[in-house]
């Protein structure tokens, strides 16, 4: 509910504060005092359009404040935690707007700068706002089938055919896709097949590349490979100037040095060592120098090899991963293209069960509708009837729709409300009735009929008594009384039938200060409310007689 609203330099409301309780408050004034700048205001704070022109004269910015506390359960709490704009275990919303004349406008939600359009996105879920000439709820097709489902309690039925419809449609979009690869792959399918044939024939090998790399190399310069070699093998191994044979002397000169001085036994095993690792060494040398391949024909074979790794290379996106990849992904749109029939088959199906499903749901909803449009349309007439507007013929139009086409995200049906105001005259969409009059009681018949199942907390209406008076003002009265219980309702009005029905009265008055129009907020009770119910009735004189019925009218309302 809106719990408390504020308001600075806005248009003639210089400064407003304003609590506000639950159950059904009523605004009236003067004409021209300023009541329709309330709806104005929270209008704004609900993502309305804002202009420079509503700034107060004089002023540069004009400030828009509304506290709401959101009820358990709402949809917009979850979603407003998850943005961190209100706790774990916060409720409370409050929503500052400001309009400056040099057009930065700014929004806050909790304190926290945001965008106007998420006021636009979740405004709707807060308050509903009806005008004598701008009704905006209810209205359009789509909108009058979500009330019908929620006044059928279907919203788990639709959203079981919801899950259904997904499922179809998805499956109907993959298929879709496969069959324009399939044939995307078939016009191209000689190509594919000279591509494959083309890596099957080169039979790259991983790690082929490095290989090659290193047999490049070592053919290309044998003949110099082999001549170090071989220089080390001779110096290792002369007869004379060899490191062994010098090696023996040195060993055979620490054996006797070690029959003298036994602490150099183990320098004498070193030397031995020394030469056993030479020897090994010698051997290395000559089996790499048998191993050295000298072959032109050898070296020409790797060069054509490694030649043709590097045109598949830029051909195939540039690395030998990249030739692999291109040569298995070849190969599997290829054998992909042997079993399309097989996969164009099994989506086939897939969807054929899909669509039964949905056709299954589609139906129960249907039924489901019909029957709550049936109940539906009893309780608006009563309503009707209750609003003085028992000629009025009031039917909701259920139309389903036939063929794959009709199948929507809602099901196969469409909703319209459609009425006739007098008798003898054709029943019309809602939106097309002429008399705002009219639309606004039938708008209240919707909500008094919708009030335990709609979900806004908050709903106004500004002067939808207009044009009407006497016994069907007194209705209105009651109506806004008993919607009260289950909504929080604000109307702004100039009928005593309704004022006096309220649960709570606020007057607003303007007068001039400092030769300025200013526009207050009081709070009205018992003699004050008297007072302003009998000034709605008489007009400027007020007698003891209007007084009277003034007190009548607040009595029975409260009886």
């Amino acid at each position: 509910m809106l719990t408390e609203l504020r308001i600075s330099n806005f248009a003639v409301l210089e400064q407003l504060d304003l609590s506000i309780d639950a159950g059904f408050t009523v605004l009236t004034g003067e004409t021209g005092a300023g009541k329709s700048l309330l709806i104005d205001a929270i209008t704004l704070l609900m993502g309305g359009r804002a202009s420079s022109d509503q700034i107060r004269h004089g002023e540069d910015e004009a400030q828009l404040e509304a506290a709401f506390q959101i009820p358990p359960g709402h949809p917009m709490l979850d979603r407003l935690r998850a943005q961190e704009i209100l706790g774990p275990h916060d409720s409370q919303l409050i929503i500052r707007r400001v309009i400056a004349r040099s057009g930065r406008n700014r929004v806050y939600l909790n304190g926290v700068m945001s965008p106007v359009h998420m006021l636009e996105e979740f405004g709707g879920t807060l308050v509903d706002i009806h005008g004598q000439h701008d009704q905006q709820s209810l209205l359009a097709p789509s909108i009058q089938l979500d009330a019908l489902d929620a006044f059928g309690r279907l919203q788990e039925l639709r959203e079981r055919y919801r899950s259904a419809y997904r499922d179809w449609t998805g499956a109907c979009r993959e298929r879709a896709d496969l069959a324009l690869k399939i044939q995307e792959a078939a016009q191209r399918e000689d190509y594919l097949t000279f591509q494959l044939q083309e890596l099957d024939d080169a039979a790259l090998q991983v790690g082929e590349e490095e290989t090659l790399q290193s047999a490049r190399r070592r053919l290309g310069s044998s003949r110099r490979l082999g001549e170090l070699a071989a220089e080390a093998q001779e110096r290792i191994q002369a007869d004379h100037m060899g490191i062994l044979p010098n090696l023996a002397l040195v060993e055979r000169a620490l054996g006797e040095l070690a029959q003298m001085d036994p602490d150099m036994e183990g320098t004498g095993r070193l030397a031995a060592d020394a030469k056993v690792l030479l020897k090994e060494t010698a051997d290395c040398l000559r089996g790499y120098i048998d191993r050295l391949d000298d072959d032109p024909a050898r070296l020409a074979e790797v060069e054509d090899r490694f030649a043709l790794i590097q045109k598949l290379k830029k051909k195939y996106g540039g690395t030998m991963d990249a030739v692999l990849e291109t040569h298995r992904r070849v190969r599997d749109e290829l054998e992909g293209l042997r079993h399309s029939d097989e996969k164009l088959e099994g989506h086939d199906r897939l969807i054929r069960e899909q669509r039964e499903a949905v056709v299954r749901r589609a139906r129960e909803l249907s039924d489901q509708r019909k029957e709550a449009a049936t109940r539906m349309t009893k309780v608006v007439r009563r309503e009707l009837d209750a609003l003085k507007m028992g000629q009025t013929q009031f039917v909701i139009q259920l139309v389903t729709g036939e063929g794959d086409e009709a199948y929507g995200a809602d099901g196969a049906d469409r909703a319209e409300f459609v009425l006739s105001a007098n008798a003898g005259e054709p029943l019309k969409p809602l939106s097309r009735v002429a008399s705002g009059g009219e639309l606004s009681r039938v708008m209240l018949a919707l909500k008094s009929a919708l009030a335990g199942v709609d979900r806004v907390p908050v709903i106004i209406f500004d002067e939808i008594d207009t044009g009407v008076g006497g016994a069907v003002a007194a209705a209105i009265g009651k109506r806004l009384k008993e919607l009260g219980r289950v909504h929080q309702v604000l109307c702004v009005t100039h009928l005593p039938q309704v004022a006096s029905q309220a649960d709570h009265h606020m007057c607003l008055e303007k007068s001039q200060v400092k030769n300025r129009t200013v526009t207050t907020v009081r709070p009205l009770s018992g003699i004050g409310r008297e007072g302003e119910i009998a000034r709605m009735l008489g007009g400027e004189t007020v007698t003891k007689k209007i007084r009277e019925t003034a007190a009548e009218l607040i009595g029975g309302a409260n009886e």
